[in-house]
């Protein structure tokens, strides 16, 4: 979730968010608001490696957006994700892309607070999107990493990105705020819009409108007819809490979980996302 909103003076807040469960439409509103962003995903080859070098574990995978990536580079990754119907998505899509050179992906249905895989040699562990803000607090940010060393190879490496810098706006106060975002599906036409990002001592609040404008219905049965009009929007709210975290907090939490601190990488800002950071350590 790179905290985005759309588009606001230059730097917006993307919350990799967590659609509200059993929503028919998660992975529609999962792709609109997350699956564009690409900023991150050269870090994430790099860590990776050579393709088939070493298992890849993703954290908060979503529909595939970094898994699949990594899948058609050739790697093989387990996408660990807790939203069911997201996972639905991912499958499909993973068994869809095949060919010469791609890897697989085995989809998990999982909290990453508690981990407790087949496997325990993983490579490289991946937490995009600032998935580990979304823990609940430090003891979810602890337990998370404790079970994440537990899975990881001697030598591995563990990256985590996090977004310390956010912009706050509050349209209900004027705030011009972002554009909407929007998306055609069958017809439909799905608005995502970010509302309010509010900067709190402990989180970052952000909320969103979701809107669904289902298409006008053909003409009746008589020659001329206007066509029927379409139902009235359905309107969703959408809220997203990212924990507020620092470099150093972070570090310092990976060092009592028995990881090695190994640095920091920025990840760009683009023109419609801030910049973040992933801050690395090693098993």
């Amino acid at each position: 979730m790179v905290v985005s909103a759309g588009r606001h003076d230059g730097s917006d807040v993307e919350p990799r968010r967590k659609p509200a469960a059993g929503s028919a439409n998660a992975a529609v509103w999962h792709d609109l608001e997350c699956g564009s962003y690409t900023a991150d995903l050269p870090l994430w080859r790099e860590l990776a490696g050579a393709p088939g070098e070493r298992a890849v574990l993703d954290i908060g995978a979503g529909t595939g957006r970094v898994a699949l990536d990594l899948a058609h580079q050739g790697h093989h990754v387990t996408a660990v994700d807790r939203d069911a119907a997201l996972l639905v998505a991912l499958r499909e899509r993973a068994h869809a892309a095949t060919g010469a050179g791609t890897g697989t992906v085995e989809a998990v249905c999982a909290d990453a607070r508690a981990l407790a895989l087949e496997r325990e040699d993983f490579g490289v562990c991946l937490v995009p999107m600032q998935t580990i803000q979304m823990f609940g607090g430090a003891d979810g940010r602890a337990a998370f990493l404790r079970g994440a060393r537990a899975h990881l190879a001697p030598g591995a490496v563990l990256a985590c990105a996090i977004v310390t810098e956010v912009d706050a706006f509050d349209c209900a106060a004027g705030d011009l705020g972002p554009s909407a975002e929007l998306a055609r599906v069958a017809g439909a036409t799905y608005i995502s819009r970010a509302t309010l990002v509010h900067v709190g001592r402990r989180a970052v609040r952000i909320e969103r409108e979701r809107r669904i404008v289902a298409p006008e219905q053909p003409p009746g049965g008589s020659p001329g007819a206007p066509p029927s009009p379409a139902p009235a929007p359905a309107l969703e709210h959408d809220v997203v809490e990212l924990d507020r975290v620092s470099v150093p907090q972070l570090e310092r939490e990976g060092r009592d979980a028995g990881l090695t601190v190994m640095g920091t990488r920025e990840i760009p800002a683009t023109s419609e996302h801030t910049a973040s950071v992933a801050v690395i350590f090693g098993a």
